[in-house]
């Protein structure tokens, strides 16, 4: 996935009320720019941080600029934009980079299903379907070890749920962990942030739930789905 705008760089300031942020662009000149993550993106809003940022013509936003990447620890670099990561696997999936999700001659995003949920992807056959979520990890702690989520998640543990359910009824559910930060080698879920969902998510693999991690390439230029990590649950 190519960026659809050249990116600018620029140093982050800080990041406020969650959707806003002040970056100084390399220009010098200060910009508030929309923050499209709802997470707490721990670790990932450094002070002085190198960010990247895109720019809409679109006169009807109220904030022409969007931070899209941040370079973590003047080493990584991970996407902050939670809009991208669904894109990224479906672009992946029809282009035969995850072999765990191959064999399925229609692809569809989101689809309604379980209680009042939409899947990322639906997936299927003649023979069957296969449900699969989308979760951006971008929070690293120590030595390529990444954690999700960031933040305590009632909405994520619904999920684990609803995919648990389309596993006692027979078809396939996959949570696929779109690992968006270079420095992480693997995924574990974050038990001192949210205790709750790290016991969900052991029980949903329990009774059938398969859990993949793919790490994504990263660039000012494009994003794209590069290789498996390990998931540790």
């Amino acid at each position: 996935m190519k960026f659809p705008v050249s990116l600018q760089q620029g140093r982050l300031i800080k990041r406020y009320k969650r959707f806003l942020s002040d970056i100084e662009l390399d220009s010098g000149e200060i910009i508030t720019a929309h923050c499209p993550n709802t997470g707490s993106m721990k670790r990932c809003q450094q002070e002085s941080a190198r960010v990247w940022v895109s720019k809409s013509d679109n006169p009807k936003r109220k904030l022409a600029y969007t931070w899209e990447l941040v370079e973590v620890d003047e080493r990584f670099l991970a996407c902050i934009n939670t809009g991208y990561p669904n894109k990224l696997v479906g672009e992946a999936i029809k282009g035969g980079v995850i072999p765990e999700l191959q064999n399925y001659n229609e692809i569809k995003a989101e689809v309604k299903y379980g209680q009042n949920s939409r899947v990322d992807w639906l997936l299927s056959n003649a023979e069957s379907e296969c449900y699969v979520e989308v979760k951006s990890v971008t929070l690293l702690e120590e030595d390529g070890q990444g954690y999700f989520p960031d933040a305590v998640t009632e909405r994520g543990r619904k999920h684990l749920y609803e995919l648990t359910s389309m596993v006692e009824q027979g078809k396939r559910a996959v949570l696929f962990f779109c690992v968006s930060h270079t420095g992480i080698d693997s995924v574990t879920p974050a038990a001192h942030i949210d205790e709750k969902y790290a016991q969900a998510l052991k029980e949903a693999v329990q009774k059938g739930v398969e859990v993949i991690a793919y790490r994504v390439d990263i660039t000012p230029e494009q994003m794209k789905v590069l290789e498996p990590v390990r998931v540790i649950v």
